[in-house]
């Protein structure tokens, strides 16, 4: 053997002794190092979970008087890869079902289109579920029409029936509260997939692909307590997936009770005299296009109700919305029904607003004892202000100002205080005392109420001017050269008006002018809020000071009726308003209801015994008719209530919003005809529950109505604060 050929060899056998070498390390990492990882693996594949959905937990009002609830359906259901593996992709299948539950065909392919993929509707309708989860496309099924269809499974592959627990709405007295308790929806695989992702265990996963989960109101922000847990049956299965047997099982656990601070048969009552305020407005050839009325305890910012309009049937959900349907809920020829005025409509506060500019006024060197100048009209640069009606009346006190509503006292306070800012040139760290006292009542921000749907509004001042137009300044200038050609072709001079508009804002669209503030004094300009938000702040001033943010649930009970949770009162901010200065505003709006604006709607009133605090508001908005507000709350010598009333395009306060606001006080403090009798209160007992409601040993809470409720089969006829949806 040469040398070469040996070293040959050497070469061979290290090449093989590596190899052994690599190949025993790997076997020792498989086999001792990741071990215990191909155990478990191997585990997992020898088992399979099987969840059960729990109960959802009811909804409840302040006295138990179930709002959601829960029923038996049969339910047909439709697996999507079972038909998409046929020959004729399920067209067969599709058609018969269509058939035999009188469903069109477009609706049942609507259902079963993954939410996303071409051609999908928009959610709701699409199916946003696991792709392997069976689709429901109908509930309430006859038996007659589920056994026709299981005992032809030949001609239905993929289609079962069962019987499920689904939402149901009995809507006592008739109630409507559609924006409220919201609504509910099959779960998305993104949402699982989020929540791999936020470090759960697949073993403590909270949502399963045939999970509902909340969309809106109630049902989405309570969600977690109302969903409860799903039971697992763990079964042990071969390589073939066969069930060997049981290895453990847990029961499900079902949803809480989400107790309300609402009274139903309150809420009900709101919603009529909403509707009677907008027909009010329409006799009055005002078009009374929508509204919201809330009721709020300024004590601890309860929701007492909470109105809204347009709005439409809450059970629409129940079963999956057509597309036809959801179209009609999200027309703005329809007013956009699935808005709520009262936490997502902004508006122009109008004369409500006066409170902030008041306090502002105090709070910045104006004295209580004043005189102030209220002529008919004002002129503030170039520009005059007048009055509303132009009506002049002299030389007045603050009080009288704010009784009669009195423009021009408040646009000389807001010129004042923005000369003494620096005007157009401002001084380093100016007070801007009207924009920072709004922040204070919790303007310009979120209310924080315990619902989805909630919006923050904007205060007028130099800071959102600036924002603004840091946002906006390029397509001002754009359309300052171009114009809006495609407003010109309908209205041209509403289109040279908005092209002035664009050059103006172009170059100074960032400058806080005279005219900003003084607009601003009186709640008009660029302040916009929501009904609810101006509750909120006629609450601080009825409380002394404390900014709550509002809170529509009061507890979480347990099925059996003992207590999980209650939900305490939060301080969101106090207003930075002296208690003289705030006993000040207090009487002036209590005077209001005797010799102000506030005063015709309650004439007859019982004042001297309940006196209520009042302030009108008559907004007006570019190309549309003025907005009808009415504030309010009582007793004005210890308050209690607070309640707000807007209707757009509604005329004036005191004439259309004012009259179904004194029904509402009417009814909460039991007064009939001038006599006082608080057994005759809409709220049992003449004020707000504190205790919870009672829970029989069967799962059912305990109230007043139980009996009627819980035999109530007919569905109630739809009421006039569905609108026009």
């Amino acid at each position: 053997m040469n040398d070469y050929t040996y070293s040959r060899l050497v070469i061979i056998r290290v090449i093989l002794l590596s190899l052994m070498l690599t190949l025993v390390g790997r076997l020792f990492y498989l086999q001792i190092g990741s071990g215990d990882e191909f155990v478990k693996a191997s585990q997992k594949n020898a088992f399979r979970n099987v969840y059960t959905q729990p109960a959802r937990g009811l909804i409840l009002d302040q006295l138990g008087r179930p709002l959601v609830a829960n029923k038996s359906t049969m339910v047909i259901s439709v697996n999507g890869v079972v038909l998409s593996n046929l020959d004729d992709k399920g067209a067969s299948v599709i058609t018969r079902l269509s058939q035999t539950l009188d469903i069109l065909e477009s609706d049942i392919r609507d259902r079963l289109t993954p939410c996303g993929s071409k051609g999908a509707k928009k959610p709701p309708i699409c199916w946003s579920g696991s792709l392997y989860q069976p689709v429901p496309i109908a509930q309430e099924v006859s038996e007659s029409k589920a056994v026709q269809i299981m005992e032809q499974r030949t001609l239905f592959p993929g289609v079962s029936a069962d019987l499920s627990a689904v939402r149901q709405i009995p809507r006592p007295f008739d109630v409507n509260m559609a924006h409220i308790i919201g609504y509910v929806g099959p779960v998305t695989d993104k949402e699982i997939q989020n929540q791999k992702q936020a470090g759960i265990s697949s073993e403590d996963i909270l949502l399963q692909n045939n999970d509902s989960i909340g969309r809106s109101g109630v049902e989405r922000f309570y969600d977690t307590w109302l969903r409860g847990k799903p039971g697992v049956e763990v079964l042990a299965v071969d390589k073939s997936s066969n069930i060997k047997g049981l290895v453990s099982e847990v029961e499900p656990d079902p949803g809480k009770y989400v107790v309300l601070n609402i009274d139903a048969k309150l809420q009900s009552f709101v919603e009529q005299q909403l509707y009677e305020a907008i027909l009010r407005a329409r006799s009055k050839n005002f078009k009374g296009e929508s509204g919201a009325a809330v009721v709020l305890d300024v004590t601890n910012g309860h929701v007492l109700a909470i109105a809204t309009l347009p709005s439409y049937d809450p059970r629409v959900w129940l079963g999956g919305i057509s597309q036809e349907q959801f179209t009609a809920l999200s027309d703005p020829n329809n007013g956009i029904p699935l808005i709520s005025r009262a936490t997502q409509g902004l508006f122009a506060p109008a004369s409500t607003f006066k409170i902030v500019t008041s306090s502002a006024a105090l709070e910045n060197g104006y004295k209580t004892n004043g005189i102030y100048q209220c002529p008919p009209n004002l002129k503030i640069g170039n520009r005059t202000f007048r009055n509303y009606e132009s009506l002049g009346f002299g030389a007045i006190s603050l009080q009288r100002a704010i009784e009669v509503s009195c423009d021009t006292v408040f646009y000389e306070i807001a010129n004042t205080l923005w000369l003494r800012d620096g005007g157009l040139t401002p001084v380093e760290n100016p007070k801007d005392a009207v924009e920072k006292m709004s922040f204070s009542f919790g303007l310009g921000s979120k209310s924080g109420i315990d619902l989805p749907e909630d919006v923050k509004g904007r205060v007028a001042g130099r800071i959102f001017k600036q924002e603004f137009w840091d946002k906006n300044h390029k397509i001002w200038c754009q359309r300052a050269e171009s114009g809006y050609p495609e407003v010109a072709e309908k209205d041209p001079e509403r289109a040279r008006l908005l092209q002035k508009f664009a050059i103006e804002n172009c170059s100074e669209g960032m400058k806080f002018r005279a005219g900003d503030a003084v607009n601003n004094s009186i709640g008009q300009g660029d302040t916009v809020v929501t009904p609810l938000q101006m509750a909120i702040a006629y609450a601080a001033i009825a409380n002394g000071g404390t900014v709550y943010e509002p809170r529509v649930v009061k507890a979480i009970m347990n099925p059996d009726g003992s207590l999980v949770e209650r939900i305490k009162p939060v301080v969101k901010s106090t207003i930075p308003v002296s208690p003289e200065n705030l006993k000040y505003i207090q009487k002036s709006l209590e005077s209001t209801t005797i010799n102000g604006t506030g005063a015709s709607p309650f004439y007859g009133f019982p004042l001297s015994k309940i006196p209520v605090a009042t302030k009108t508001g008559t907004g007006e908005v570019l190309g549309k008719q003025s907005t009808s507000w009415f504030a309010s709350y009582a007793p004005a010598n210890n308050p209690k209530y607070v309640i707000v009333m807007m209707v757009a395009q509604g005329g004036t306060g005191s004439g259309t919003s004012g009259p179904s606001v004194r029904r509402i006080y009417e009814e909460i403090f039991g007064i009939r005809g001038g006599v006082i009798d608080p057994a005759t209160s809409i709220l049992k007992g003449g004020s707000p529950v504190n205790s919870l409601p009672g829970i029989r040993k069967d799962g059912l809470p305990n109230y007043p109505e139980v009996d009627d409720l819980l035999t109530q089969t007919a569905s109630p006829s739809p009421s006039p604060t569905e609108g026009n949806s």
